[in-house]
């Protein structure tokens, strides 16, 4: 009975001082009842929602070939009609003050754009429209000083070249990208245009985008919005 009583003593707390034997048991304990069935949840989620962005691929592949096969192309649906303004509607001759043509506000909100700022003003003031007939408003809510010095001689210079061209900041980033483009709404001077035509940082329209777009809202008094397609200038460096 001695013998016996010494091995199980010496036995036991050999087994329960080892923390690897400790947590094998309560992983043992787990994995049936807790591990396996968290596990399951979520392969059934991963599944559910490969599920749903493939439903969606088959979705939008399916609208784009109806809308190919259909011919449901805006310009088909809707009026569209060049804007004439002079003589056959050119801009020089419309640019005495066609009041042909919608006065047309373009948003540019920006955010230490270093590396785009550059280009998009430059796109946005050679749109092809009427010098008097278009504002752009350049939106800076850029923290670094350098970069808002920048964008500002930039403006400056857009400026001194005839192009009306605004260059607003403002004391907080209060709601963000929205804020500074409601904040831009205030202005007298944007109270006065028709249309508002929003370009990002990093968008550089061609153009003829304004003669393209906005005869769509001019036509079509029950359209509020157009959208165009777009892509990133910079997408290799949002990777």
């Amino acid at each position: 009975m001695a013998g016996a009583t010494l091995l199980g003593w010496g036995t036991v707390p050999a087994y329960r001082g080892d923390a690897a034997g400790q947590v094998a048991a309560v992983w043992q304990q787990l994995k049936s009842p807790v591990v396996v069935p968290l596990l399951r949840l979520a392969v059934a989620l991963c599944l559910a929602m490969s599920v749903m962005l493939f439903a969606e691929k088959v979705y939008l592949a399916a609208v784009v070939l109806a809308t190919r096969l259909l011919g449901r192309r805006p310009e088909l649906r809707y009026r569209w009609e060049p804007i004439r303004g002079g003589e056959d509607g050119d801009l020089e001759a419309a640019a005495g003050g066609s009041a042909a043509y919608p006065m047309v506000l373009v948003q540019i909100p920006m955010y230490n754009e270093r590396e785009v700022y550059g280009v998009s003003i430059g796109a946005a003031c050679g749109l092809s429209w009427p010098a008097d007939r278009i504002i752009v408003q350049v939106l800076d809510d850029s923290t670094d000083p350098a970069i808002r010095e920048l964008v500002r001689a930039e403006c400056e210079r857009w400026a001194s070249k005839g192009v009306n061209i605004r260059y607003e900041v403002r004391d907080s980033r209060r709601g963000y990208k929205a804020g500074a483009l409601r904040e831009g709404m205030k202005r007298g001077y944007a109270r006065g245009c028709d249309m508002v035509a929003i370009f990002d940082a990093d968008f550089q329209p061609e153009p003829d985008f304004l003669q393209r777009a906005v005869p769509f809202l001019v036509h079509n008094p029950d359209l509020a919005l157009v959208q165009a397609r777009w892509k990133f200038v910079v997408r290799d460096e949002m990777r």
